[in-house]
């Protein structure tokens, strides 16, 4: 009990990326203390070495729940996991990995130094012969939020996979765990980190790794990340803080395909990169040049939308910022939307960007909130996460 009330107060005075709600839950707790000590009543413990644990993998954990309508929260202890993970409950979720005090307080810690838990896979997309796709990109991701298999689809073409008349999970939350698609260091082919569809999520000081696709939000899906590191490449969602770390340049950080009103009415779906950073991977390969190289986007489709706040930029980032799709769409139609503001660091080039793009004034970019772009201050995300 001495060392939980210790916990509590050094949290009260020291708290660095972290949630105050679940901190105490997070810790490795001594030699004859519960691990659950501090944590929500009713937790399940995920553990390979644990004899405490209820579960040794996360997978059989969730899919042990009833898919009700109650909170639950998993607790996953220090690990590395060969798996994937694959939420379709309707219910809140809280997923916790586990830390050490030794480091959670580090204050130049981060994902990467900080996490224990490392939830990974190697999965990767196959093609036959003529170079034609044996299975839909879904199917490499390490972590899944979709109502079913059919949500969870992502398709080919402007429009993707066919609308489902489906939600899945309405709160999904991860603290403080890495998911990792190792299918190569280096790219083969699509090879997902997280696939998130007709769902809610939002990640708190959660790594990312992957080269090609690392990250994806589908049809009809809102995703939150903060004070996390993306290695490769996004899509759609609130990158909050986050360290965006390239490996190469092919694709774009965001290639994301707009929906339109007709479909889905006054939606603002796309990619917001808001306070946070942009840079060379530091594990990225040797010879692989990113120099002037790496796009900030490219449009899927013409309705499109990708928007960098206050963002850091090295010069890996190519000047003209945004390029089309490919060779058989070669200009970016202007309903496309790419803009900036306040963009800065070497890669920061207001002057060189293409035509389309909007260069923000500071009345412009007060309409690109989290209030304005989700068109409602959604509950779904923990706000006293402390970064």
């Amino acid at each position: 009990m001495a060392f939980i009330f210790a916990v509590i107060v050094f949290q009260a005075l020291h708290v660095w990326a972290l949630s105050p709600a679940y901190i105490t839950c997070q810790f490795q707790k001594p030699y004859g203390v519960s691990a659950l000590t501090g944590c929500p009543e009713d937790t399940l413990y995920v553990s390979q070495t644990d004899p405490e644990a209820n579960y040794t993998n996360v997978q059989s954990a969730i899919s042990s729940l009833p898919d009700s309508e109650s909170q639950v929260t998993i607790l996953v202890g220090e690990g590395e996991y060969f798996e994937t993970v694959n939420i379709t409950r309707t219910g809140p979720l809280n997923l916790l990995g586990q830390l050490s005090a030794d480091t959670a307080f580090d204050p130049t810690g981060n994902a990467s130094t900080r996490n224990l838990v490392q939830i990974f896979n190697n999965k990767y997309v196959l093609t036959n012969s003529s170079g034609d796709q044996l299975f839909d990109d879904a199917l490499t991701a390490v972590l899944t939020v979709a109502p079913n298999y059919a949500g969870s689809l992502i398709g080919a073409g402007t429009n993707g996979a066919s609308l489902q008349p489906f939600f899945g999970n309405v709160d999904f939350k991860a603290y403080n765990i890495n998911f990792e698609n190792r299918a190569a260091n280096y790219s083969i082919s699509q090879a997902l980190v997280t696939d998130i569809s007709y769902a809610n999520a939002s990640f708190y000081g959660c790594g990312f790794a992957s080269y090609q696709d690392t990250w994806y939000t589908g049809r009809n899906a809102s995703t939150y990340v903060v004070d996390s590191i993306i290695y490769g490449q996004t899509d759609c969602g609130w990158f909050q803080s986050v360290t965006l770390a390239n490996r190469g340049c092919d694709g774009g950080i965001a290639a994301w395909k707009g929906t339109s009103l007709a479909a889905a009415p006054g939606n603002q779906y796309g990619a917001y990169i808001s306070d946070s950073r942009i840079i060379r991977s530091p594990d990225a390969n040797a010879t692989t040049i990113t120099y002037h190289s790496c796009w900030l986007g490219r449009p899927w489709n013409d309705l499109a939308t990708t928007v960098y706040l206050r963002t850091y930029m090295d010069d890996s980032i190519e000047p003209a910022g945004f390029k089309p799709f490919n060779s058989a769409r070669p200009t970016i139609a202007n309903t496309t939307y790419y803009a900036e503001y306040t963009s800065y660091g070497p890669g920061a080039n207001d002057s060189a960007r293409v035509p389309v793009e909007h260069i923000l004034s500071a009345t412009q970019a007060e309409n690109f909130t989290i209030e304005d772009v989700f068109l409602e201050r959604p509950a779904w995300i923990d706000y006293d996460y402390v970064y």
